[in-house]
């Protein structure tokens, strides 16, 4: 089995992949590094050196890629499932579980402030009503691809070990 974790930036994809990772011990695998170690480019410089389109595309290819593992926890870019048809990837892959880590937006506001010049999508936003209108938007225009997965898991008021643990007893 395959376990792919959907949501917004900092939803917890990345933490609570890991935190899996331990307990039932399948690889832990982030689509982005992976990307960037096959490219031998970090995501920015692709963008830059390549443009948005070619690491749409090369995304895509990896994303098949990884999805033909065994027992692995993938751990996506949270516009990956709104492009191409990366989604319907996700869903027909064979043995494979998809969840949506849903965060509200006072949550995600408060986890993505401090990281801001870390993550070029919201590194220009000046205040904290420019993130949550940014949020708002992006969550309003993404929601349509994250609720296609097969499980949702709200993850507001609840530390990482006990999501994994819902997440554990839900598909074993």
């Amino acid at each position: 089995m395959s376990i792919v974790l959907i949501g917004y930036m900092g939803s917890g994809k990345s933490t609570i992949g890991k935190k899996l990772s331990e307990i039932i011990n399948f690889e832990f695998i982030d689509l982005d590094d992976y990307i960037q170690k096959k490219e031998n480019l970090s995501i920015p410089q692709i963008f830059e050196a390549k443009g948005e389109i070619y690491f749409r595309k090369r995304e895509h290819l990896y994303l098949k890629e990884v999805l033909q593992l065994n027992n692995i926890i993938l751990s996506l870019g949270g516009g990956t499932p709104c492009y191409g048809n990366n989604m319907d990837t996700i869903l027909n892959a064979e043995n494979t579980h998809s969840i949506y880590l849903k965060s509200s937006i006072p949550i995600l506001v408060r986890r993505l402030t401090p990281e801001k010049t870390q993550r070029p999508l919201i590194a220009h936003l000046k205040s904290d009503e420019e993130l949550t209108e940014f949020i708002g938007k992006h969550l309003f225009e993404r929601s349509y691809y994250y609720s296609q997965s097969n499980q949702t898991i709200v993850t507001d008021g609840k530390s990482i070990s006990a999501i994994a643990e819902e997440i554990v007893a839900s598909l074993f």
